[in-house]
Parts: structure tokens; sequence; C-alpha cells
């Protein structure tokens, strides 16, 4: 064990924070508290950087996040949002700070810029080298001597990314480079260094990143390709982790995950976390606002199991004139599937190909407004309504960008780990003080997360829940009507 280590494992405390984090979109900052949740620490994520004071209000807490959308920002958006969260984050002083990115790396110059994130963090933290681990081999995500690789869906062969069919292909970030140095340094003029995977499989990786740091290296880039060199890429981030001088780390989930194994490792967590059960629910509420090829598989497969259809005429729903009418027609068309217990599906768009993608960009051509913004929105007060309407205890969100702005208008202050579904898109508890989603059980999932069987999963629920999930065994939805 490296000295430092030794001398400064905390004391035994409930209330010692470990990490705080900043997710660039909601449903990465979902992946992250899961990640810890399932270690075994207390987390909580806010969707407004919290006081000190709040954060006393939870007993046991380890770690916070805030969940943010600074993928769809700009540079000079980004530079009036960030720097405050930064310094709050850093007040908390907590060892480290982790700024989440998705394990596809989406981003660009002028849209989610990582570069820019980490050129604002440098002036609040002062890190002399940020970490930068993209990887994430519990997602099916691997970054190889600097090449990311990923699959589309958990069900897909790996693919490098500027191959990938999702990514390569994205409307606002297109992966057109898979490797990472490459692409940031579109977006930073800081130094990036690699310590790939044979340098991390040596018997001294840590002399690797010293070396890499005495070349001037100002950003330093890891390789990750299997879930046993977690513990190792743990002990690298804790080795420059102090409360006085936190450091800022830019990455994936895989950030959480390698550094609860580096703590199980040291004694800082207990073994395993408890298992966990998750019921079935009646019926599911999912308000669909992701074009993905996954998240299409997912509703279609759940569409065969018995799970009604409900397609959203988005360019009603984006006009201000006709929303409101728009959201009444979808929930009175609900109304008899969910009296027949069936779960229900509210879709904008049906894969990447669907003809209402390029309708509703048309419709807010001009209008300063992002389809993400908007959609989100409405998908938001839809489910509320549903929730409302119906008494039901659980629903999905699926999108990326669409889930933070639906949980805004879902009136969500902040989420707590509930139970896993698929890597990267937990089952959360919802708080919302005095409003309809107060204390319900959502999933807010990014469009490539989960398998095809994603949605049944979530409403016929897994009976023990671990790191190595069971298959599920799924009934199929009555098709009374």
């Amino acid at each position: 064990m490296h000295s430092s280590l030794k001398h400064r494992r905390p004391r035994p405390s409930k209330q010692r924070l470990l990490l705080a984090f900043y997710g660039d979109d909601f449903t990465g900052s979902t992946d992250a508290m899961e990640s810890l949740a399932r270690a075994g620490l207390r987390t909580v994520l806010f969707l407004q950087p919290p006081a000190l004071a709040r954060l006393r209000q939870y007993p046991g807490l380890r770690a916070f996040g805030v969940a943010g959308t600074s993928r769809t920002m700009s540079p000079p958006e980004m530079a009036r949002e960030l720097p405050a969260i930064f310094g709050a984050l850093r007040a908390s002083r907590t060892p480290l700070v982790h700024y989440k990115v998705c394990s596809t790396f989406d981003s660009s110059p002028s849209v989610g810029s990582i570069g820019k994130a980490i050129d604002l963090a440098r002036s609040v933290f002062g890190s002399p080298a940020v970490p930068l681990l993209v990887g994430a081999p519990m997602l099916g995500r691997y970054c190889v001597f600097g090449n990311l690789f990923a699959r589309s869906g958990l069900d897909s062969e790996p693919y490098r990314l500027d191959r990938h069919p999702t990514m390569r292909r994205h409307p606002a970030t297109p992966m057109t480079e898979a490797d990472l140095r490459l692409h940031l340094a579109r977006q930073t003029r800081k130094t990036i260094g690699l310590l790939d995977i044979v340098q991390l499989d040596s018997p001294h990786p840590e002399a690797r990143w010293d070396a890499l740091r005495a070349q001037g290296a100002e950003v330093i880039l890891l390789d990750v390709c299997s879930e046993e060199q977690l513990p190792k890429l743990g002990q690298l981030l804790w080795r420059h982790a102090r409360p006085a001088h936190p450091l800022f780390a830019v990455g994936s989930s895989c950030v959480e995950y390698a550094l609860a194994s580096w703590w199980r490792r040291v004694g800082l967590l207990r073994s395993r976390p408890p298992l966990l059960r998750l019921d079935p629910a009646p019926a599911l509420a999912v308000v669909s606002g992701s074009c993905s090829p996954v998240t299409d598989r997912q509703n279609r497969l759940a569409a065969s199991s018995g799970f009604a259809e409900i397609a959203l005429d988005t360019v009603r729903l984006v006009h201000p004139k006709t929303r409101l009418a728009e959201l009444a027609r979808a929930l009175e068309a609900s109304r008899p599937f969910f009296a027949a217990q069936r779960s229900v599906i509210f879709h904008t768009a049906r894969g990447p190909d669907d003809p209402r993608i390029a309708r509703t960009a048309r419709a807010l051509r001009g209008r300063g407004l992002g389809s993400a913004a908007v959609l989100g929105s409405a998908l938001g007060e839809l489910l509320e309504a549903v929730l409302e309407q119906t008494g039901l205890r659980r629903g999905v969100v699926t999108g990326g960008d669409i889930s933070s702005f639906a949980a805004r208008a879902l009136g969500v202050e902040a989420l707590e780990f509930a139970a896993p579904i698929a890597p990267g898109a937990p089952l959360c508890r919802v708080h919302a003080p005095s409003r309809v989603a107060d204390g319900r059980e959502i999933v807010f999932k990014g469009g490539q997360n989960g398998r095809n069987d994603f949605l049944l999963t979530v409403l016929q629920g897994i009976s023990t829940m671990s790191d190595k999930q069971p298959k599920a065994s799924f009934r199929r939805q009555s098709k009374r009507r």
C-alpha cells in the first residue's frame, strides 16, 4: 500500500464525505450515483448545488452529486455556469471532485466541450494533472491505447467509436475520432498524456504517472478494458486526493467504480452492500424522448409483450398554442390501457430515422429553443399527469438530454438510488416536496443504456439484486383493451 494512504485513511465517521461529482447530463449523473450507492455509500443527487446545511439533513451521507446540463452548453454558457458550481463542490472539502461525462465522450469544441470544463476547473482546483478515465467495462465501454470502443446496447459487439452505429451519427456531437487524445485536443490546449493498458498492468503504474507529469502532461488519459483493473485505477486516483486540495478528475462512472473497489480493498468500505429486492409493478408509465436505436429495440420488445404505445405529435407538442391540447389527447388515450393495468409507452420517436425528428427540428427553427428542453419539459408534465391520474408508483423517462428537463418539470429536487435495473440506469427514489412525484420510483435512462428487455425488467422486477444480476423471467402482459 502506498505510504500516504496509510496516513490519510479517514477516521470512522458516518458523515465524512469521500466524493462530490457534477454530471454533465442528468442520466449520467444517476449513473454515478448508482455506482456509489451499490458500493454501500449513501449518495444523494441534487439538481442544484446544495449548501452544507442541506447536506447535513442526510444522515450518513458519504457522497453527493449535482445533475447538470453542460453537455448541451456552448463554451460561453459553460463559462457562466460551471465556476460557481465547481466552487460549491470544492467548499464541501471532499478529497476528490469528479466531472462526470458519458462513457461515449459526447462532446465537441462548440457543444459540451470537456476541454473547456477542464480549463475552467483548473482555476478553481489547481490540480497539477487531471486524470481522465473514460472507459467503463461494466457498461461495455473500453479504452485501449487511447482509443475508445463501445457496445451499442449491452447486447451488441464493441465498435470503435468513430464506427459506432449511433455515436458516429449523433445529431449534436458526432464522434469522428476514436483516439480521445486527438478528440480532446480540439477542445483544449492542455498537454495530454496517456497511461496505456500495458503500463497500467505493469508492477508500478504510478511511476508512469510521475514520468508523464515530469514531461509536462496536464491531462492524463487512463486506459481500461476489464473490471479487474479497477482497484489499480482507484489507487492511482486516491493517491492524489486530499480534502484541503481536492483532486479534480474527469471521466465516466468508472471513476466511482474504481475508487469503490480500492476503498473496499483498503478497508474504507465493507466487502459488499446488502442485496436488494425489486418487486413487480402493476403497470408502468414510460415517456420516451430518445431516438436511439437501442431505446427503439427496447420499446419494440415491450410493445410485442403487451405494452401499449401512444405516438406523440411532436410538432403540436413544441408549439405553444397546441402543446396543452396534445398533452390532453395523449393522457385521454392512455386511460383505457391503464384502467386495464397495461403499461403505456408515450414516444416522440421510434429510432433515428423517425420522420418526426426532422419535422420537430423544422418547427423549432428560428425560435432559439432546443428540442431536448421543449420535449423534455412536455414529457415531464405528461408523466406527472399520468402519475396523478393513475396513482402508479413507478415510471421511466428515456433520453439523456431529455431527462434533466423532464425531472425539473416533475419538481425533482433530489434523487436517491432505489434499485439497479441496468448498468448506468438505476431506479431512483424521488424527492419532490409537495409534488405528485415525491416518493415515486422513476428510472431516467440514457438512450444507449440497457439490454433489449430493459422495460420488462423495470416492470416485472428482479427478486434479488447484486453486482451480478440474475436474468429475469417475464410474463407477457395481457393485451386486454
